[in-house]
C-alpha cells in the first residue's frame, strides 16, 4: 500500500478541514451538546457535499470513492468532534454497500447517500448515533448484523455531543457478511486519529506557551516524554487505521488483522492521549470550560464502540 494521500484524497482533506474549522468550533460543539441536538446547519452542508455516501457505489447515488475517503472524512470529524450523525450513516452506507445483500442495498443505499434516512452503528448496548436511526449495524463477537427500523432507548452518555441508544429488545437483524465488523471498527479507528491529532495539537501549543519559573513547561523533561509518548500513540492509530482502510477496499483477505490491529491501537491509544491532554493542561484541563474535555470524551467512548484494545490483540 501507498502510505501517501493521493491529491484527490488532499483534497478532501483540506475541505473538510477548512468547513469543520469554520462551521464546528468548540464553542458550536458545545451549544450542540447542551440542547442534545446534532447541529441540522452542519449536517445539512455535509449532506450537499455527498459525504455520507462518499463510499457508496454510484448507481445507488454516492460517489463512488472507498474506504480511505471514508477514513479521510473520519479523521476530519475526529478533529474537530463535531456533533453530526456522521460515523453512524456514512459507517453503515459503506458496510451495507460492501457486505449487505442486494436487497439491504436496494433498500438503504441511497437514502442513507442522500441524508434521507439515519443509521448507527455499534454494540446492542451503545449505538452511536442510534437515537432515532433508521437502520443500524450492530457488531457482534460472532459478526455482524443489520437491524431495520430498529426499537432504541436514546440515552446520554459522558461524549454528549452524539446521540448514543441501545437496542430495547433482543430482536435477530439480517446477518452482514463481507468483513462488517471489522469495517466498523477500521471506521472508527479512523475518527480516534483526528481526535489524537487534535488533542496533540492542543497540547503542544498550551505547553509551548504556559509557562513555569520563567520557562515554558514543554521544557521540562517530563512533559517533553509526555508529548513524545502521544506523539508515538497517534502516529501507531493513524498507520494502523490507514492500513486498514486500504484493506478493506483492496485486499479484504488481510482486513481481519489489519482492523485488528487499528481497534487495538486506536482503543488504547487514543484515550492514552487524550488523558495525557488532560493532564499537561494541569488545574484548567479538569474544568468543564477547558475543550481539551470534549476530545476525551470523544476517545474514552470510540474506545468503547471498540470494545477495548485487550480484546483485538487476542484475536
Amino acid at each position: 500500500m501507498d502510505f501517501d494521500l493521493t491529491d484527490d484524497q488532499k483534497e478532501i482533506k483540506g475541505v473538510a478541514r477548512e468547513l469543520l474549522g469554520a462551521r464546528s468550533p468548540f464553542a458550536k460543539v458545545r451549544e450542540a451538546a447542551e440542547s442534545e441536538r446534532y447541529d441540522q446547519a452542519l449536517w445539512d452542508e455535509i449532506v450537499s457535499l455527498g459525504w455520507p455516501g462518499i463510499a457508496v457505489a454510484e448507481e445507488h447515488g454516492g460517489q463512488g470513492l472507498g474506504a480511505v475517503e471514508l477514513a479521510v472524512l473520519l479523521e476530519e470529524l475526529g478533529y474537530a468532534c463535531a456533533g453530526t450523525p456522521f460515523l453512524g450513516t456514512a459507517v453503515a452506507a459503506a458496510v451495507i454497500d460492501a457486505a449487505g445483500s442486494k436487497a439491504q442495498r436496494g433498500r438503504w443505499l441511497s437514502r442513507l447517500a442522500a441524508g434521507e434516512a439515519r443509521a448507527g452503528v455499534g454494540m446492542r448496548e451503545l449505538i452511536a448515533d442510534g437515537a432515532h436511526a433508521n437502520v443500524v449495524v450492530v457488531v457482534e463477537p460472532d459478526g455482524a448484523q443489520l437491524i431495520e427500523n430498529p426499537e432504541t432507548e436514546p440515552f446520554r452518555a459522558i461524549d454528549a455531543t452524539r446521540r448514543f441508544a441501545r437496542l430495547r429488545d433482543a430482536d435477530e437483524g439480517e446477518p452482514l457478511q463481507g468483513g462488517a465488523s471489522e469495517r466498523v471498527h477500521a471506521a472508527v479507528a479512523a475518527e480516534v486519529v483526528g481526535v489524537s491529532q487534535r488533542a496533540l495539537e492542543m497540547t503542544l501549543a498550551y505547553v509551548k506557551e504556559r509557562k513555569q519559573f520563567g520557562v515554558p513547561v514543554g521544557s521540562f523533561q517530563a512533559v517533553s516524554h509526555r508529548c513524545a509518548q502521544m506523539l508515538l500513540h497517534t502516529e501507531s492509530a493513524r498507520s494502523t487505521a490507514y492500513f486498514a482502510a486500504w484493506a478493506a477496499g483492496a485486499d479484504v483477505e488481510r482486513l481481519p488483522e489489519a482492523a485488528a490491529l487499528a481497534a487495538a491501537a486506536a482503543a488504547d491509544g487514543g484515550r492514552e492521549v487524550a488523558a495525557s491532554a488532560i493532564q499537561a493542561h494541569g488545574g484548567i484541563g479538569f474544568t468543564w470550560e477547558a475543550d481539551v474535555h470534549w476530545l476525551y470524551k470523544r476517545a474514552q467512548l470510540d474506545a468503547a464502540l471498540l470494545g477495548g484494545g485487550g480484546r483485538h490483540r487476542a484475536t
